[in-house]
């Protein structure tokens, strides 16, 4: 817990409007640069006050976010590493279906970007294997399709 007592709640709502927040600059394809450092800073921002208040399910969540913002903006590197730390709290911690396909989507993703196509594949396989195992329908499809998005990053 942070020295900053600032509540449950606003930790909650800070965490949720971020998170939205970054889905929205994600989505726009003519970023300013204020935005990009808006939604790099809102992702972190989010997973801290996740991280605050929240369960394994939200920390994985909130570190996939900040992976899928590294690697839209090209940087490999940080894509990589919380990527990883998204799979590693997912292992952890024995979530999988959705969460676990798009943790290997998000280490394939940033292994493209990082142009390393034999690692990138290696990753699309296994998500491409925990997406079979996704119960329902629209998320199965959903994730396959991201997956999709990958490869022809390649």
């Amino acid at each position: 817990m942070s020295d900053i007592e600032i509540g449950q709640e606003v930790h909650r709502k800070l965490a949720v409007d971020l998170f939205n927040r970054v889905w929205e600059l994600l989505d726009k394809s003519d970023r300013t640069s204020e935005e990009i450092d808006e939604m790099i800073h809102a992702a972190h921002a989010s997973r801290h006050h996740w991280g605050e208040i929240g369960t394994s399910l939200e920390f994985e969540r909130g570190e996939w976010q900040i992976s899928r913002v590294y690697s839209t903006l090209k940087r490999s590197e940080p894509a990589r590493f919380h990527a990883a730390r998204c799979l590693e709290i997912c292992e952890g911690n024995g979530i999988g279906d959705f969460d676990l396909a798009f943790a290997y989507e998000a280490l394939a993703r940033a292994h493209a970007v990082a142009g390393d196509g034999t690692k990138s594949r290696e990753y699309i396989a296994l998500a491409e294997r925990a997406a079979e195992a996704i119960e329902d329908e629209g998320n199965r499809g959903y994730t396959l399709g991201e997956i999709a998005n990958v490869k022809e990053m390649l």
